[in-house]
């Protein structure tokens, strides 16, 4: 608040003393207390985003390390392809085979894409996490977060059906759609898979079905 010193003089009148005006600055700390702690309970502190993601352990000898046997009627290759495509296809293909190779299926990664055919190939597990989420939704299951996130891992864990993804990357996909296919399996509720490289003659499957020259197939090791 300003404070103006005044004066009087002769005959009652009073008159302005020209001084400085002093400012008395205590209500207005007192207000911004209030308003820096009105802020501090109010604001929700952003969390840091982060994905969770799933890695093998490290192996401590890889002379003595047997390779994991992957089951060819579960394994599904997904392709990160050019254009924000996907190719995919299930099973396997022996390099030796390279002189006949299975066609490649093309989606994308709208949700009647890429999102309904793994939901359909995961049907069985999707649907247990959906009754899973439902009944803590409805208070029939009543529960944390931090448990609730504990129980899906366990039914993935248990899951002896759903696909193993094998996710590969062409040459000209880009790395948004690293992070797209892997909202995708979380999405969808993938409970297994990984990141491979993808091989020369799955390259020539993917130029095939998109059109894009390519050199002569020839036998690579």
């Amino acid at each position: 608040m300003a404070e103006i010193i005044q004066e009087e003089k002769a005959g009652g009148k009073k008159k302005a003393k020209k001084h400085a005006p002093h400012i008395d600055m205590t209500p207005m700390v007192d207000l911004m207390c209030l308003l820096i702690t009105f802020f501090m309970l109010t604001t929700a502190f952003s969390k840091p985003k982060i994905m969770e993601i799933n890695l093998p352990e490290k192996i401590k000898d890889p002379t003595k390390q047997e390779a994991p046997r992957i089951s060819a009627s579960r394994t599904l290759n997904i392709i990160l392809g050019p254009d924000n495509l996907i190719y995919w296809y299930p099973g396997a293909v022996k390099p030796e085979d390279y002189t006949n190779l299975p066609p490649v299926s093309q989606v994308d990664f709208s949700p009647t894409g890429i999102r309904e055919m793994l939901l359909e190939r995961n049907r069985s597990l999707a649907k247990k996490i959906a009754d899973y989420n439902e009944q803590v939704l409805t208070g029939k299951l009543v529960i944390s977060q931090d448990s609730l996130l504990s129980g899906i891992r366990k039914l993935k864990t248990d899951d002896d059906t759903g696909p193993i993804v094998l996710i590969k990357a062409y040459k000209k996909a880009n790395y948004g759609n690293f992070v797209d296919i892997l909202d995708e399996m979380n999405i969808c509720g993938i409970a297994r898979y990984t990141f491979v490289d993808i091989a020369w003659f799955e390259e020539k499957m993917v130029e095939a079905a998109a059109g894009i020259p390519s050199a002569p197939a020839t036998a690579q090791k």
